[in-house]
């Protein structure tokens, strides 16, 4: 099993009880030692019709089955923060470039078959593209 650090952990509750005061959840796409890490933070919620805020993918899960979870994740109006590993970020790539509102905050994460790469994350690449170095300079001059 992937074993996440205390921090990381205790992180993870706190953002989920900080949702959890808003009525609002932080749902998990990953393999299972990420969802487990996070459910055992506290993260695991089954909304009034019975649908989880996670999803365990293996080696036999269609990207379908993936992309369509997504999609479900955030058309539902209680959950605030998508975490998802970045391997299957990839596969479901184009659903994801694809989501430009502000809520739910989608964050790829490593898992602990495959570390994180920043040039793979579509969602910081566009928070790069939003500053420009040189003016943040030029700005506490």
């Amino acid at each position: 099993m992937n074993c996440f650090p205390i921090f990381t952990l205790l992180l993870v509750r706190k953002m989920a009880l900080l949702s959890a005061m808003k009525g609002k959840l932080i749902s998990v796409i990953g393999d299972e030692d990420t969802c487990v890490g996070f459910l055992l933070g506290g993260v695991g919620e089954i909304n009034k019709n019975r649908h989880p805020n996670f999803m365990v993918v293996d080696k036999n899960t269609a990207v379908s089955e993936i992309e369509d979870c997504f999609k479900r994740f955030i058309k539902r109006d209680d959950i605030d923060i998508i975490l998802i590993n970045q391997n299957y970020a990839e596969l479901i790539r184009h659903v994801i470039d694809s989501h430009t509102a502000p809520t739910p905050a989608v964050l790829e994460i490593p898992s602990k078959d495959h570390p994180y790469d920043a040039s793979k994350d579509s969602i910081l690449r566009r928070a790069k593209g939003m500053f420009n170095p040189e003016d943040m300079i030029a700005n506490r001059g």
